[in-house]
This record gives structure tokens, sequence and C-alpha cells, in this order.
């Protein structure tokens, strides 16, 4: 059995109208307010008995209504659902409020008495999606960021990647500068109190393409006036936001006042410029600009702005060291390798050596020759473990231990077990495959042993190579205290030994075995052969058609090549003669 439930006109329907939170109210058919609510009238910012008789545009006229679609539910009586948003007469925290709620026709005996409003106030769950979506956008442009900055150790593609990304997701325009290093990039150094930066890349959409380069292209250095925005940026380390600058205050913030009249020229209204800074350093800064109707920066886009500045510095700063590290070990390399000891007068030696491709460090590769008594030759070659300046000076320590452990002509064999145990003694950082040879032209022979290095090679006048089989031991400074073989190999007249590393022959993801069939399957032609010279052709000639047949265009290791040939005249015939 059903409760008596009370009429509509009841002192307890007037209590569950009047306590609600939900805003009620009735309109008449001409949608002007028969009733509403206490609730409502908060919302409004206007007393009760002020609705009536209004039209709901007249109460609050901050609110945008869709009176069509309530005319539509009063002629078909199809409840619908209400949107609205905008600011009532009552005070909010929220810069734009948004209702829900629902509409439906009110009927009395069959007569349509008007339309009935139901609405709840939903800006602060708005307000909270909204900051869910605004974070879930900056996760995924910072993962975009991820993958895309940073992508190598070079400084000019890391600014490349970095103006590119803003210029999708954040700017009409967007440079990416670095400080000047003063009087070592061989310019003049600024006049006082002017920032000098040099600027690494820019980026641009479509419409600013065209005017974009007269603004100063990548490669050129722009000075910046004391007090103007940049400067000011470096001294503060936080960003500045330049929105819809009158003209007075973009002529300060620019780097000279005839750049301004450029910006308004394009149509360029406001601005966004972001230190990069790294382990304490600055690096320098982002400037992205907005041009034509494009609106200016809010606090959202300093904020994804600022990340994306972070995450770039990092790898700006490593790709800064690494090239200030690859650079020193480059040279120190080429340095100890510019005067290997020189060789016995009967045997013609040449080197050749490349440093790895400009993202990976300079290995530990190195090379020497060193005559023995009795017209004996000394070859070596080695490749230290590592990479970095680290390596090339341990690279120097091997040179030197060789020079001073090779004796007065011992077999190699002996040479890498007396380098070895000195080593282990010692206690070395980084252990070193060495291939040691005694190159002896007058009886036509050579002797070789292996630290862990790979074979050496010879190669016939007619151009073929074959790979000798020399059995390799452990590495030197490994601690293994293994033994070493030295083997013999013949040396002909006009034979060509070839002493390497293996970042000739190896490929990634390759087996050795097919590295070194590469090597064996070589066909050398030999320019400017001669019947007097066996063999025919100089070294360097020879070790450039090496390199050119085997190694790689971008090298992923070192490479370092050494020939040796007997001197015409010098060989076995010779002394027989």
């Amino acid at each position: 059995m059903q409760p008596d439930v009370p009429g509509p006109g009841s002192a307890v329907w007037q209590m569950l109208l009047d306590g609600t939170q939900a805003g009620v109210a009735l309109l008449d058919p001409d949608l002007r307010y028969l009733y509403v609510n206490p609730a409502l009238a908060r919302m409004n910012g206007v007393e009760v008995d002020a609705h009536v008789g209004r039209r709901i545009v007249e109460v609050v006229p901050g609110v945008d209504v869709d009176e069509a679609m309530m005319r539509a539910v009063l002629a078909d009586g199809r409840p619908r659902e209400l949107d609205s948003s905008g600011q009532t007469r009552a005070g909010s925290a929220h810069a734009r409020r948004h209702w829900r709620g629902s509409c439906h026709r009110v009927l009395d005996g069959g007569r349509v008495l008007g339309l009935g409003l139901v609405l709840m106030e939903v800006s602060a769950d708005r307000e909270t999606r909204r900051e869910l979506e605004r974070a879930r956008e900056r996760l995924l442009v910072l993962d975009a960021a991820a993958m895309r900055i940073g992508s190598t150790l070079e400084m000019e593609q890391t600014c490349e990647e970095l103006a590119d990304l803003l210029v999708e997701v954040l700017a009409d325009m967007a440079t990416v500068e670095v400080l000047s290093s003063g009087t070592r990039d061989g310019r003049r150094p600024p006049p006082d109190g002017t920032v000098r930066l040099r600027r690494s890349a820019m980026s641009a959409r479509p419409a600013l393409r065209e005017v974009a380069p007269s603004f100063g292209a990548p490669g050129t250095y722009v000075d910046y006036q004391p007090g103007s925005a940049i400067p000011r940026c470096l001294e503060t380390g936080r960003p500045i936001v330049m929105n819809l600058l009158p003209d007075e205050e973009l002529s300060r913030s620019a780097p000279n006042a005839e750049r301004a009249a450029a910006y308004r020229a394009a149509g360029i209204h406001s601005g966004l410029i972001v230190p990069l800074a790294a382990r304490g350093r600055q690096i320098g800064t982002v400037t992205m600009i907005r041009a034509g109707s494009s609106p200016g920066f809010d606090d959202e886009d300093v904020a994804v702005a600022r990340a994306l500045a972070e995450r770039a510095a990092i790898s700006l700063d490593n790709a800064r060291r690494y090239t200030r590290e690859h650079g020193i070990a480059v040279e120190l390399q080429r340095a100890l390798l510019a005067a290997p000891s020189t060789p016995n007068p009967r045997v013609d030696v040449a080197t050749r050596y490349l440093p790895a491709g400009a993202n990976d460090l300079v290995g530990g590769d190195w090379f020497d020759t060193l005559a023995l008594p009795g017209g004996l030759t000394l070859l070596a070659m080695g490749d230290v473990m590592g990479h970095g300046v680290g390596a090339a000076v341990e690279m120097s320590h091997y040179r030197s231990m060789l020079r001073v452990g090779a004796g007065e002509g011992d077999a190699p064999d002996r040479v890498l077990s007396r380098i070895d145990r000195l080593l282990a003694a010692g206690g070395a950082e980084r252990p070193a495959t060495c291939l040691l040879g005694i190159a002896d032209p007058l009886r036509g022979a050579a002797w070789f042993a292996s630290a862990g290095h790979l074979p050496p090679a010879v190669i016939a006048p007619d151009g073929s190579v074959t790979l000798l089989d020399v059995p390799p031991g452990p590495p030197l400074g490994a601690d293994l205290g293994g033994e070493y073989d030295t083997v013999y190999a013949p040396w002909p007249p006009g034979h060509t030994l070839l002493l390497y590393t293996d970042g000739l022959v190896e490929r990634r993801g390759e087996d050795i075995d097919v590295s070194l069939g590469r090597l064996a399957g070589l066909r050398l032609p030999h320019a400017g052969d001669s019947p007097t010279q066996p063999g025919g052709g100089s070294l360097d000639a020879l070790l450039a058609r090496v390199v050119h047949r085997l190694a790689p265009a971008v090298a992923e290791d070192d490479v370092a090549v050494l020939a040796a040939r007997a001197v015409p005249g010098h060989g076995p015939r010779a002394e027989r003669s």
C-alpha cells in the first residue's frame, strides 16, 4: 500500500525545494520566470522575487542560454539535457562557470504550464577534467621530447630538434640560441653590458618562414642590448612572458630598436623566453613567438616550455661535454700516432688512422714500428678497451711499455709475456689487444704473436689477400696469466704485411668469421705496377684502396691500419747475389 504523499503545494514540497543544492526554476511558455528556489537565486546572485516575470537573459545576461532548445521541449514534450556556461551576478573563483541539468515540459490538467529547469554547477569538475587533460597533453609532449630531442650528441641537431618540436606544440616560430664562447669563436668580444648568443636553430610555421631568416639565420651571432629580455632571462634564470606588448616595451625587449619594427611588420605580438641551464651552468635560451590570430602565452604554455627546455638542456650539456672530450681525444690520438718510431731502412711502412663517427667517442687504437738489431723491424698494432680521453691516454702507456719491453729482438711471444707481467705488477686500468710482428726483409720472413687481436694478412703482388693463422692469447692487462705463441710466416719480395684493428672489418650484428672473410676475399689492383718494383705502387695508395673497400662510410669504431713491405733491393734475392 502506497503511503500518502503530500500535494505539490504542501509545506513538505516547499522544504524539499528550499533545501536542495540544485537550482530549480519554473518558466512560463514565454520563458519568463514563474518560480526559482533559493539555490538558483544564490547561483545567479539575484533575489528570488527579482526573477519573477523576467527572462533568463535579463536576469543573467552573461550566461549563454539555448532558448531554441527550450522551445523545442515546450513543443514536443521530450525532456532534454541542458549545458550552459558564463558568469552570473554572483561572485565566483572560476574564470568561467559551467552548469549541467535538464529541462522538461510541465503540464497542468493537460494544459502546458511552462518549462521546469533543474541545474547543478559543475565548474569545479570541469576545471579538474581540464587540468587532467592538460597534464595528459603535457606528458604526451614530454614523451615526444624524450624520443626526438637529444637523439644524437650533436649540439646543432639537438637545437634543431627542440625548435621543431616547439613549433609543433607551442609557437608560431622558435629559436634556440647558445652563449657565445667570446674570443674563442674568432670574433671580437661584445661591447660591455651586451650579451652575445649564437643562433643554433630556428623553426617556423609556413606563414612566417619567409620572414624568419631576416631576424637572424642559424649560425649567426646576435648581440642583445643591456636590459633586453634575453639578458634579463639569463640573469634571473626565470621565463619571461611578453604578451601583446606596446611598442615602447617591445623596443626595450628586442635585441635592438630596429628589430622591434620588423617584429611588428611580421605581425608578431607575443613572446616567451625560457632559459636553457643544466648542472648549474647557463647554456642559452629558447625564444618562442606568436603572431597573427594566435593567442598570447598562458601559464600552461610556460609550464610546458620550461619542461621541454629542462629536458633539452641536459641533452645539450651532454653534447657540449662530448664534443669537448671527443675533440681532446682525437687530437691526443693523432698527436700520439703522428710520429711512430722509425723502422729499419730496409722496410717501407705506411699507416692510416680514421677516428670513429661524430657520434662515437674515439677509442684507443694504436700502432707503432721500431727498428731492432740485425736489420729487423718490430710491427705493432693494438686496441685499448674503452673510449674517450682515458682510452687515448692508456694507449700512450701501452706504446711506451712496448718500446721498453721489446728488448733486443726477442720473439714476439716473449715480448707480449714481458709486457703482460709488467702490467699485472703495476695494475692496468684498461686491458688491450695487441698484435706483434718481427719483419726480416733479408730472410724474407716474419714472425707474429697475438694477445687477443685479429690475425694479420699478407697481400700478394697480384692483389690477393691471405689471412695468417696466429693463435690469439689473452689480452694484455687482463690478469689472466696466459701463454702466447709465435708463428712463422714467409714474406717474399713484393708481398705486403697488413695489420689492422677491428674497426676495419667488423660490422654490428655480424659474425667475425664473415667479417674476416670479406677481407680475405679482396682482390686489390696495384696502381703503378712496375717489373722492377715487386708489388708495384706505393703503400699509401694500397692502404687507401683497402680502407675504401672495407671501412664503412661512417665508422662505428676507430680504424687503424699498418702496412709493411721490404724495400726493393734489400730482400733475400739481393742477399744471395
